[in-house]
């Protein structure tokens, strides 16, 4: 019996010991995107800030491909020793799993960190749409059912599903027009070839600023900083409890060692306040965010769920 309690107190602090020296090698930082896209910048401010903080090299590597289920895979299959990260988001971690058969379990095989990142959305429309406010367009819709044409940045992304909730808690029946991408279809919006759109804050803040497009309120519960002039939908459109956006975090594989995520959340959130990411950020229409991996790994779940709850409402479906 006591060889058995030196063991465990052996593993105990070897555990300790392990987390206390965490981390003594370049850790790298997987972002299934290509250079440049929001989650690659935004991770990479992040690893920077991780790097100075913990005296390692925090090496980003894009494996992009598969809608982001590439190189989820490539950290799902890694070591759980807190030596490979993910730049995780809502597309191929809240969404995709709900769309289609992904190589990992979202909720299995990574063990969340922190997040980093909020990414509002912003109902626009071309400056001539007849509408005068949120109300206004709401009830313009509501009039003409299937009627009026929404673009989105392709079926199952992140803003059609955005979209898709605001009508259905608006009560509105319009049709979808998918696009390949964002730019494509917010050019359409502009020239009045589709009536709207509900897009990223980053993706049509300077159209909005330049008059090229008319935005009628944005997708959180709040004011949206990168935007602040517009409201709440929820309170513009009198939809209580519409409050939806992106979100980007760090996650970890699955059996990652507990103190090892504590460590890293513990430097995230502290990375978190520094006023020259919170700039940056505010810069790519993003907002800062941080959570305790616990906190992290509920809101996951309540994401998953959510996303799900939409697809099957707006019986969405992707070719496999």
């Amino acid at each position: 019996m006591r060889k058995l309690f030196a063991f465990i107190a052996a593993l105990a602090f070897a555990a300790a010991a392990g987390a206390q020296n965490y981390p003594n090698r370049p850790v790298k930082v997987v972002v299934p995107w290509p250079p440049g896209q929001a989650t690659d910048i935004a991770a990479r401010l992040v690893a920077q800030k991780l790097q100075e903080s913990l005296g390692q090299p925090f090496v980003v590597d894009n494996r992009s491909g598969a809608g982001g289920s590439l190189g989820s895979e490539v950290v799902a299959r890694s070591a759980p020793d807190g030596y490979t990260l993910l730049a995780s988001s809502s597309g191929p971690i809240s969404i995709m799993p709900n769309l289609q058969k992904t190589p990992y379990e979202s909720l299995k095989d990574f063990a969340p960190v922190s997040l980093i990142a909020l990414a509002p959305f912003a109902l626009v429309t071309n400056p001539g749409f007849p509408a005068k406010d949120a109300r206004e367009f709401v009830q313009l819709l509501r009039s003409s059912p299937d009627k009026y044409t929404f673009a989105s940045s392709g079926t199952g992304a992140t803003a059609h599903l955005v979209t898709e909730l605001f009508n259905s808690m608006a009560q509105l029946k319009a049709r979808h027009v998918p696009y390949k991408g964002s730019a494509p279809a917010l050019t359409d919006v502009m020239n009045g070839q589709v009536d709207y759109t509900i897009e990223t804050v980053a993706s049509v803040v300077n159209h909005v600023k330049s008059g090229r497009l008319k935005t009628y309120g944005v997708s959180f519960a709040r004011r949206a900083a990168g935007m602040p002039e517009a409201p709440a939908l929820a309170e513009a459109a009198n939809l209580p409890g519409y409050d939806i956006g992106a979100w980007i975090g760090y996650s970890a594989p699955a059996g990652t060692p507990r103190d090892v995520l504590a460590k890293l959340s513990s430097e995230i959130q502290k990375a978190m306040q520094a006023p020259d990411l919170k700039e940056r950020y505010l810069a790519l229409g993003l907002e800062t965010a941080s959570m305790a991996p616990d906190e992290m790994a509920a809101f996951l779940r309540k994401e998953q769920e959510r996303y799900g709850s939409i697809i099957r409402g707006a019986n969405i479906k992707v070719e496999q």
